[in-house]
């Protein structure tokens, strides 16, 4: 038995004595992602189809799987999904500006040697590309600020029926800003943890701060954390407005019937 299976099977049994049924269903979830993000990889060298439509059908896809198959389908995880999905769509417009506007696309100095052997000519806009990057990186912590939220305003509404909209659109900023500062900091280390075998290199081959700072390669991965950090900080006011539009909504209609 591998180490994988034997780390697989460890986190089945944490995740299904933790959390129960829906522990299971997130570990099913897991693989059903997995299988998501493959899909976009098989497809995205295909010049025939458009990276950006590819990515976004991506991320409806995982969107759905991690609310709607973990937590079933409710008024928490739908306005869940739909936050995500806006959120999503108005985060795309900042990254195909800041990718065309820096020019990250393509590939780095550090990079010529190992593609040295390869043809250039692949075919695919690498624009598109860096953009679908960054949302499929993206995309995960927006799902779960999203649930983070409409999650605890249902129950906000659930014991103060009462509450004005306006309140509980209020609630739900609060409970966004408590997140948001521990969002960033997920995302930054995780940006920089992927990329700490880069950095070393970096020291290796004596690189000066100014270069490692204006090397394409540094450069982008900046982008891609102030870029999720932007899709993060969007996500909190898009899905309080949504929540507590739907939840009012919801409640209007239980009066008038």
């Amino acid at each position: 038995m591998t180490v994988q299976w034997i780390l697989a099977i460890i986190l089945l049994i944490l995740m299904v004595s933790v959390g129960g049924k829906k522990g299971a269903r997130s570990f099913i979830a897991l693989f059903l992602n997995f299988g998501v993000f493959l899909f976009v990889l098989l497809f995205m060298n295909d010049p025939d189809i458009n990276p950006i439509i590819l990515t976004l059908i991506a991320c409806i896809l995982i969107s759905c799987i991690s609310l709607f198959y973990i937590s079933e389908y409710n008024i928490k995880t739908l306005t869940a999904f739909i936050s995500t999905i806006v959120t999503t769509a108005v985060l795309l417009f900042f990254i195909l500006m800041l990718t065309e506007i820096s020019m990250i696309q393509g590939f780095s100095e550090e990079e010529i040697e190992e593609i040295g052997a390869f043809s250039l000519f692949v075919g695919v806009d690498f624009v598109k590309i860096g953009a679908s990057m960054i949302l499929m990186s993206t995309i995960g912590a927006i799902i779960d600020l999203s649930i983070s939220i409409s999650s605890p305003m249902k129950e906000i509404h659930f014991h103060h029926p009462d509450i004005s909209r306006k309140d509980l659109f209020r609630s739900g900023i609060a409970l966004g800003r408590d997140i948001l500062g521990t969002s960033t900091n997920t995302l930054f280390f995780a940006f920089f943890g992927g990329y700490m075998a880069l950095l070393i290199w970096f020291k290796d081959l004596s690189y000066s701060l100014g270069e490692i700072v204006n090397s394409k390669v540094f450069s982008s991965e900046m982008i891609f954390i102030g870029s999720a950090g932007i899709g993060v900080a969007l996500a909190i006011p898009i899905t309080a407005w949504i929540t507590a539009y739907f939840l009012m909504r919801k409640r209007d209609k239980r009066i008038e019937g």
